[in-house]
Formats: C-alpha cells, sequence, structure tokens
C-alpha cells in the first residue's frame, strides 16, 4: 500500500501538574497546548506541529470556554484547517484515534492530532481559596453539553442518573449472574484497582504515585468513604486532577520524511464501535453489555486474523464492573493488569480524555514490545458507548483498515426482549439488581432497585435510609438480594417504596 496512506502514530505528550501556589496552575487548553508541544517531541520531529492539518480535541468541562479550539490556538500558535471539538465521551479519545488514521488512509490528512485537558483540581483549589484564576475569560452563557435528557425522569429523582449511582447496577448483577457472594465480586474488584494501582505507581504522569492495597481499597472508613454500594471513594473515578494528554499521528511516508525512528512507529491495525440504548432501563439486562461485547469479539478477530495475541490492554476502568466483563469476554487471566496507564482512580481521569493518556501510556508499552498488538478499549455514559482499536509496533501482514468500524448489527442481534418500564407500579416486585447512596459521611441515604414485576414488567423502587433492616439486606456480603420477592407501595412523596415480602 502507498506509504503516503498508512496511518502511524509518532508521538504523544501528557502533562501533570500540581503546583502549590494555585495560581500558578494552567488553564486546559494551555495543559494541552503543552502536551502537543510534547507528543512533537517524543516523536522527535517537533517542526511537525505547523504542518498539522487536522485536529480533534477531546471535550472538556472543567472550564467554560466561550471558545476553546481559539483558545487553544493561542496558546500553541497553530490552528489547523480541520479543527474539531468533540462530544462528551469516555471512547471519544478512541474513536477520535481511529477516525484520524482513518482520515489519513484515505488521503485526506497527512499529520493529525488527538488532545485533550483537564484542570478540576486547580479549579476546586480555586474555589476553596476564593480566589480568582488568571485564565482565559470565561463563558457566562456555558453550560454542560451533557444533560440527562435521555433518562427517564424518575431515575433523575432518584439519583440514579449519574455513572457513580448507575454502575453499581451492572457490577452487582455481574456478581449475582456469575454466582459470587458479594464479598467474592468485592474481593475481586479491590484484588484488580490493587494491581492498577500498583502500574500507576510506576506512571510517572499518573496523581496518585503509589500502590494500594486490596484491603485499603475494598474496606470502607473515614478516609475512603462509601459512595454508591458496593463502591468505595478507591474504587470511582478521580476527575480531580490537572492533566494534559496528546497523541501525533501522521502518514508513513511523511514519518519516514521527518525522520521518525521505525522502532518509535505505532500502527493502528483497526478496530470497532457499537452502542446500547442511551436509557439504561431500556436494556435487556445488566449482566453484560451486547455491545462492548461484539467491540471486544471484533477487535479478537482482527488480531486472530493477524497471528496475534494481545499481549497488553487498556481496558477502560472508571468502575470495576467495566473491566472486568471486558476481561472475561477475552478470556485473560485473573492476575492479569489491564492497563498499562493505572485506571481512573490512581492515574487521575480527566473526565473524558482519559483514553489519550491510555493511549500514550500504550505508544510507549509497544515500542518495548517489538512486534507485538494491543487492545486499546474505551466507554462512555452508562456502559452505553464502546469504542476499541488494536494497536501494535509493526505494520499488519496485509493492509486493510476498513473504514467501516461499527458492529451494531451483531450487538442488537444479541439483545433480548426488554421489559416495558412503569412508572407508577405498586404490588409484587422482585429485584433485578440494585444500589444504595451514601451521604459524605459514609451513611446509607437510601437504596434504589431495579425491579421486575409480576408480569414481567420493569419499575424502579427506592429503600428509604430510615429501613435500617432492608439496607442491611442490600448490603448482605454473604448472599446477594437479587432475585428477593417484594412489595412496592406508594410513599406520600409520589414515588414507590420497595421492601421485601
Amino acid at each position: 500500500m502507498d506509504a503516503g496512506r498508512i496511518p502511524v502514530i509518532i508521538g504523544a505528550g501528557e502533562v501533570t501538574e500540581r503546583p502549590a501556589d494555585v495560581l500558578q496552575a494552567r488553564e486546559p487548553a494551555a495543559l494541552m497546548a503543552e502536551a502537543l508541544r510534547r507528543a512533537a517531541a517524543d516523536a522527535g520531529a517537533p517542526d511537525l506541529l505547523p504542518a498539522l492539518d487536522s485536529l480533534d480535541i477531546v471535550n472538556s468541562v472543567s472550564w467554560p470556554y466561550g471558545d476553546l479550539p481559539a483558545a487553544l490556538a493561542g496558546f500553541l500558535g497553530v490552528r489547523p484547517r480541520r479543527t474539531v471539538y468533540g462530544p462528551v465521551g469516555g471512547e471519544s479519545p478512541v474513536r477520535h484515534l481511529h477516525e484520524a488514521a482513518n482520515r489519513i488512509a484515505r488521503g485526506e490528512s497527512e499529520v493529525a492530532a488527538v488532545v485533550g485537558g483537564e484542570a478540576t483540581h486547580a479549579v476546586g483549589q480555586a474555589q476553596k481559596q476564593g480566589v480568582t484564576l488568571p485564565w482565559t475569560t470565561p463563558d457566562p452563557n456555558w453550560t454542560r453539553t451533557r444533560g440527562r435528557d435521555f433518562l427517564h425522569p424518575l431515575s433523575v429523582r432518584l439519583g440514579v442518573a449519574d455513572p457513580v449511582s448507575v454502575y453499581p447496577f451492572y457490577e452487582n448483577a455481574v456478581e449475582a449472574f456469575l454466582g459470587q457472594t458479594p464479598a467474592e465480586g468485592q474481593a475481586e474488584s479491590a484484588e484488580l484497582w490493587s494491581r492498577f494501582s500498583a502500574v500507576a505507581a510506576r506512571n510517572p504522569a499518573a496523581w496518585l504515585k503509589r500502590e494500594y492495597t486490596p484491603a485499603e481499597i475494598g474496606t470502607p472508613g473515614p478516609a475512603n468513604r462509601p459512595i454508591a454500594y458496593p463502591y468505595t471513594k478507591l474504587q470511582v473515578a478521580n476527575p480531580m486532577v490537572n492533566q494534559g494528554g496528546a497523541i501525533l499521528l501522521c502518514s508513513l511516508a511523511r514519518a519516514r520524511a521527518a525522520g521518525v525512528p521505525e522502532e518509535r512507529l505505532v500502527y493502528l491495525w483497526a478496530g470497532a464501535a457499537a452502542v446500547e440504548p442511551r436509557d439504561y432501563l431500556n436494556r435487556d439486562h445488566y449482566h453484560e453489555s451486547h455491545a462492548q461485547n461484539a467491540v471486544l469479539d471484533a477487535c479478537a478477530r482482527i488480531a486472530e486474523e493477524e497471528g496475534a495475541a494481545f499481549e497488553t490492554c487498556e481496558l477502560y476502568s472508571c468502575f470495576p464492573c467495566v473491566p472486568k466483563m471486558a476481561a472475561r469476554r477475552l478470556g485473560l487471566p485473573r492476575g492479569m493488569a489491564p492497563t498499562t496507564t493505572g485506571g481512573l482512580t490512581f492515574f487521575g481521569a480527566p473526565l473524558n480524555n482519559y483514553m489519550t493518556h491510555a493511549a500514550a501510556a500504550m505508544t510507549r508499552a509497544l515500542r518495548e514490545r517489538p512486534g507485538s498488538a494491543a487492545l486499546l478499549y474505551g466507554q462512555g455514559e452508562f456502559v452505553t458507548k464502546h469504542h476499541a482499536v488494536v494497536l501494535a509496533s509493526r505494520p499488519p501482514r496485509t493492509w486493510r483498515l476498513p473504514q467501516a468500524y461499527s458492529v451494531q448489527a451483531e450487538a442488537d442481534g444479541r439483545r433480548g426482549p426488554v421489559p416495558a418500564f412503569v412508572e407508577a407500579a405498586e404490588g409484587p416486585a422482585t429485584i433485578e439488581t440494585f444500589t444504595v447512596l451514601h451521604d459524605r459521611d459514609g451513611a446509607p441515604h437510601h437504596g434504589v432497585a431495579i425491579l421486575r414485576l409480576a408480569d414481567g414488567r420493569r419499575a424502579l423502587g427506592r429503600v428509604p435510609g430510615t429501613d435500617a433492616d432492608t439496607i442491611a439486606l442490600l448490603k448482605r456480603q454473604d448472599r446477594t438480594p437479587i432475585g428477593t420477592p417484594g412489595l412496592l407501595r406508594p410513599a406520600a412523596d409520589g414515588l414507590q417504596d420497595w421492601s421485601p415480602a
């Protein structure tokens, strides 16, 4: 194939900072510019930055820019002819990377980059100290680009409309489906997260650079408060970071012309993407994701066709259920740490941009493993959006890079009947899955159960925090409450409360 249409990753740049004086902290656009400069330096080709013809900017949340691309151009001194500010989604850096490679393969681009950055920690510190950050003037009309209008209003009212409160539905359902006791499932999560922390401890760009034991991670306490059962603080993504990351790509011909050594090149073989219904109440069950499975299966086939195995993996790690489900689907050994980065708890969770950092860490890892292949898998929303690519430190045997990468039809074909949802229901109802939300002091506030009615329809029920016996049932360690029959009754505030029969 024409070397002018073979995409390669040539540079990876990262910046992590925590200055003692918050007024010295750089804003997200400045972190992005620095990450891009470092990516070009990593490639040994700083002159390629002015030649950028395509730039994808990962959606940034921590600062209300009126025009983030313009702010970034001001710090960088370069504004490519194609500059796109992306939508919200943890999988979006993988998609940006994949589509940048496709544009190079189509001959539409020669030099491209993906970049993102957040400074949530600095913003939080400035608010605590009551100081004004000397950053780009904030836009008073700025609003977050992700709303909740696609979720059922009852989910919002019950407080299960954010990732930290929705992923536990999957965590608890997976444990029950596998026949694990809650104690066994939580021990597996704590062990896995401990391995993630060990990787972060060795990553110079990580926010938390120390290894945590499984007991530290899984045991609730003042420094590790319970948040949404079964998750503690050390099991959820940590967005309070100042981090920027960038990946620089170009055609193989351009890389060679720039003098980039062949052993530093990383090839994108192919990838896959699929989604689940956006409202999680419109899914057939919660012990797996058909979209995740279809994407991982497709990438496994790509590697198999090339006679390769995934020696390295980055499995998205906002909450333990995600890499646990993915690792089982891929058949990875339980003792493996499926990350080169360290995970969103320990490396840090710069909101939508973690997978840019993961691509950077994966680039470094592949350079150290000549001839090896790796999986880069990202996820967004509520186990909703899935995108993965196969990267390798060698070119594929037969160059193809299919432009079409959706495996949506495969995912949809696996989906079973979806129970109809009933907003106002009462009578017999059995727990399908559940969580318990906690106050900042660690006390249970209330539980929420996804329920199946006697006729098979689905409903939501609350367990008041004052119902200590039922809260204890939900948090029992020796037996899952999933499958427990009970009753839904209307409460004085118009919601429905559930209790065991």
